[in-house]
């Protein structure tokens, strides 16, 4: 008898079908599984499964305690003999106290007696009187080095204004005016400073007695008058 093949009559899939279930199994299981697991959970199943698991049991391990070890007693106090000594006190030495002998006793010669008279002074002298310097003269007239040459204010000089100041000035020994007074005004302020001003920066000649200048008062006039 002839052996003959024997050929699989089970119908084969596509490959794209075998292709496709061999890509997408795993998925398919665990899609499979996760709704076998909700089915449990929902049926009472999974409940079920856990009360007939059995449960924890908790063991105490109890480890016997070391025999405490006595303590060491203290050593007693040892008692020493107290042995007392006998002081023997000094013997008191008798004690001599010598009378000092009389010393004859010289009267200090007494301090000579000093005069309750006191002293004569003799009175200062009374101060010389300072001497008074001696008022200076009016003299009647003066003589120039430098004569003044006073500045006619503009003011006035446009308004017209005429008129005279008559001074009393200090002539030094040097022949400078120290001292300037307004004896008499020409009635305008401005004119009576341009003549004080000028008398000052004169110079005179000095007023001489018995040969010796001397500060001496003169009367000085200034004239204002405009050239017409």
């Amino acid at each position: 008898m002839n052996a003959t093949s024997i050929q699989s009559s089970a119908p084969r899939l596509p490959p794209y079908l075998s292709e496709a279930l061999r890509k997408y199994a795993p998925l398919i299981i665990i899609i499979a599984l996760h709704i076998a697991f909700f089915y449990a959970l929902r049926s009472g199943l999974v409940h079920q499964v856990a009360k007939a698991l059995p449960r924890e049991i908790f063991a105490n391990f109890i480890t016997e305690e070391p025999a405490p070890q006595p303590r060491p007693q203290p050593a007693e106090p040892k008692t020493v003999p107290v042995v007392k000594k006998q002081v023997t006190r000094p013997t008191p030495r008798p004690v001599v106290t010598e009378t000092p002998s009389p010393q004859a006793i010289t009267e200090a010669p007494s301090p000579p007696q000093e005069s309750k008279e006191p002293p004569s002074v003799a009175a200062p002298a009374a101060p010389s009187a300072p001497s008074v310097p001696a008022t200076p003269k009016l003299v009647s007239g003066v003589s120039y080095i430098n004569a003044p040459r006073p500045v006619y204010p503009p003011l006035d000089a446009r308004m017209g204004n005429e008129g005279t100041v008559t001074l009393r000035v200090l002539i030094n020994d040097k022949g400078r005016a120290e001292k300037v007074e307004i004896q008499k005004s020409s009635g305008s302020l401005r004119m009576d400073d341009a003549a004080r001003d000028a008398v000052m920066r004169a110079l005179f000649k000095p007023y001489l007695e018995d040969g010796k200048p001397t500060p001496a008062y003169a009367i000085v006039p200034i004239n204002f008058t405009l050239n017409r």
